[in-house]
């Protein structure tokens, strides 16, 4: 990892990489009050190429709150390394003191309590507003999406993808990677495609029949900028069809492929790029193998597991950025690249305090424009919460608990499964809960929640499948999200075991009894992969369940017992 010293010097072939983050002045400021929107942007413009990451927005158009992780479990070759550091640990590798912004922005403890003090993170607008003030600077800096854009809230899914298509045309990137744009269906994802006035890159996005690169996608885009050229090669979510439903874009075909990234690097080399930056949405544990493995790549822009790293990861000679998600961080990269090669990098990820950005303008007023027919849904308020709503977590989030809840309630169910999906935004104590926050948490294309019945066997495959998919100590083989979020049901899981031992002391809380494998239970999910799936809308479930409440208590879940961690 990169030393929070000014400099340091790294042995890079017969030279020496140069590197510093900007992450400073603003940690360690006392109160949101003493912080400016100039402390925030100030940057020591650097080398001759500039870099702008945005990656995992969710459709994001308005200030949230969001909260960091507190359990964040790495295995094998990752076991505590970052991102795998969380709460008091991180913010003690980091030097983050107590109550500073920084512990707000980028760790999980009291966050309640500082969220009141220094409000709302995100907005479009305010990205704007730090997009537009980097430009100022670098007028050829070069914008880059890292994916996961078109979904997320309740006007994506009501405009299939169209309004964050117009926010984001608007912010002017230069290339943009994918992966949750899919589950719109390959029809929506090309027409939407065809439109851009940008490049839509995935070196790894096939044909499905001919196992060919895609016509619609670039596997990469060169750029002349600062007298450097610069090739963005662009790697989709590998694993799409085993993560989400394949039926949908039946026509398409993933995986990490390393060859053909090794290709594409090798043929951008001898077009005469002299940057070589992958836009990828791998995840930080598949982007850190695969800079072991491929050769020639300077910079990793990474998204999909949503970390916020105030410091780049060095793998070899690749430096590897995580620009955390939901529109709270802007990434800006200035490099020097000199006789053909990188030497050395200034980095700041700069958290967008929504109290602190002054809005843009015209994205302020696109954004009222795309949210106006749906204002009177959006803004409309279905209870309150007691409790801290939160997602992230390998096990469990108490939004997550609330939706279990709404599935063993509403579906008349002895067993709830969620998704561990790691998006959506924070609610804070004593906050109203609008339509527009539960689409914030449930919103995708296939969310009906189905009721079905199950040997308590066939949960236990299931349980294990997915440990597998998070646990594997081989990233390349980690393809889900977090663990599957269990309700009216408590076990052990051991995270150092091998598949198919993991998950033991599976118990029914609603009467202490342990599971019968043999025995069936009425279990009700929703997300399921499969065509064809029958039941109500997830959203419609969660918002009648918060009716009835009116106010929302989430007690802790204490019903899953890890070890080996």
């Amino acid at each position: 990892m990169i030393s929070r010293r000014d400099f340091l010097q790294v042995s890079m072939a017969a030279s020496a990489l140069v590197g510093a983050s900007g992450f400073g002045n603003w940690s360690r400021l006392a109160a949101q009050q003493a912080l400016t929107q100039d402390q925030l942007l100030q940057f020591d413009t650097f080398g001759n190429v500039s870099l702008i990451h945005v990656t995992d927005i969710h459709a994001q158009l308005k200030p949230i709150w969001f909260r960091e992780p507190s359990v964040n479990i790495g295995v094998g070759p990752n076991k505590g390394e970052v991102p795998h550091v969380t709460g008091a640990d991180f913010r003690r590798l980091y030097g983050i003191e107590d109550g500073s912004p920084s512990h707000y922005a980028l760790s999980s403890g009291d966050f309640s309590a500082l969220a009141q003090a220094y409000g709302k993170v995100g907005g479009m607008d305010r990205v704007a507003t730090v997009v537009k003030a980097i430009r100022a600077d670098r007028p050829d800096a070069i914008l880059l999406d890292g994916g996961d854009t078109w979904h997320g809230s309740l006007t994506c899914y009501k405009t299939a993808g169209q309004d964050m298509v117009n926010v984001m045309n608007a912010l002017k990137p230069d290339a943009m990677t994918f992966h949750w744009e899919f589950t719109l269906g390959s029809d929506r994802v090309r027409e939407l495609v065809e439109g851009l006035p940008f490049a839509a890159l995935g070196q790894n996005i096939f044909d499905a029949e001919w196992d060919e690169p895609a016509e619609a996608f670039k596997p990469y885009q060169v750029f002349e900028r600062g007298g450097v050229k610069v090739a963005v090669i662009g790697q989709a979510f590998p694993y799409m069809p085993i993560a989400n439903p394949g039926w949908m874009f039946p026509e398409y075909s993933f995986g990490i492929r390393d060859a053909n990234m090794q290709a594409m690097v090798d043929e951008v080399r001898a077009q005469g790029a002299e940057l070589v930056v992958c836009l990828s949405h791998n995840g930080f544990d598949v982007d850190k193998k695969m800079a072991g493995i491929v050769s020639g790549i300077d910079v990793i822009l990474s998204g999909h597991t949503h970390d916020a790293l105030p410091e780049p990861v060095l793998v070899g000679e690749t430096i590897i950025i995580a620009s955390g998600s939901n529109g709270k961080f802007v990434s800006r990269v200035d490099l020097d690249v000199r006789d053909g090669r990188m030497m050395g990098f200034r980095h700041k990820l700069i958290p967008i305090f929504s109290d602190v950005i002054t809005p843009d303008a015209e994205m302020a007023q696109l954004i009222d424009e795309q949210r106006a027919p749906f204002k009177a849904e959006l803004e409309e308020v279905i209870g309150e919460t007691e409790s801290l709503l939160y997602r992230r977590g390998n096990f469990n989030g108490s939004w997550d608990d609330l939706i279990c809840n709404a599935l063993l309630s509403e579906r008349e169910a002895d067993i709830a499964m969620s998704p561990g999906v790691r998006w959506g935004p924070s609610l804070i104590p004593g906050a109203p809960i609008t339509r527009e926050d539960i689409f914030n948490v449930t919103s995708m294309t296939y969310g009906k929640a189905y009721r079905s019945e199950m040997t308590g066997e066939f949960i236990k495959v299931i349980l294990e499948d997915v440990a597998d998919n998070i646990f594997n100590p081989d990233p390349y083989y980690q393809q889900g999200g977090d663990m599957v979020r269990i309700g009216g049901m408590g076990y052990r899981i051991d995270v150092s075991k091998p598949q198919g031992e993991r998950i033991s002391e599976m118990t029914l809380l609603s009467t202490g009894e342990a599971i019968d494998p043999a025995k069936t239970y009425v279990v009700a999910g929703w997300a399921s992969v499969n065509e064809g799936t029958e039941g109500p809308q997830i959203w419609d479930v969660v918002e009648s369940h918060i009716r009835k409440q009116g106010t929302v208590t989430v007690p802790d879940n204490t019903s899953v017992q890890v070890v080996g961690a």
